[in-house]
C-alpha cells in the first residue's frame, strides 16, 4: 500500500531539534532499504515528504508512531496508487462511460 506522507514540525528553533533530526535520518535509512519507503525529501525549512510502501495501515501506524517519538509532528497522509495500477484501471474500465 502507497502512502504520501507530509509532515509539519512544532515551531521550534531547529537549533533545538537538530540531534532529533539526526536520529531521524538514522531511523528511515533501513526503511529505505527494506523498500519500506520508496523515497523521502526533506522540505524547505523544516519537514518531510515520504512516500511509504507498507503492507497496512498497521504497519503505516507503527511508522507514523516511531516518527513521533523523534520529532512531534503534524501528518497529512495520503493514499496513493500506483501508476501501472491506476492504468491497467483505466484499461479495465476505458468502456463504461
Amino acid at each position: 500500500m502507497l502512502f504520501l506522507v507530509i509532515s509539519e514540525p512544532r515551531p521550534e528553533a531547529p537549533s533545538s531539534v537538530a540531534g532529533s533530526r539526526k536520529r531521524y535520518w538514522e531511523w528511515i535509512a533501513p526503511l529505505q532499504e527494506s523498500g519500506q519507503v520508496r523515497s523521502v525529501y526533506a522540505r524547505v525549512g523544516r519537514g518531510a515528504v515520504v512516500v511509504f510502501d507498507v503492507p497496512s495501515n498497521q504497519v503505516l501506524h507503527q511508522r507514523l508512531n516511531e516518527w513521533q517519538e523523534i520529532i512531534p509532528v503534524r501528518f497529512e497522509v495520503h493514499a496513493l496508487i500506483d501508476p501501472a495500477a491506476a492504468q491497467e484501471y483505466l484499461r479495465e474500465h476505458a468502456g463504461d462511460r
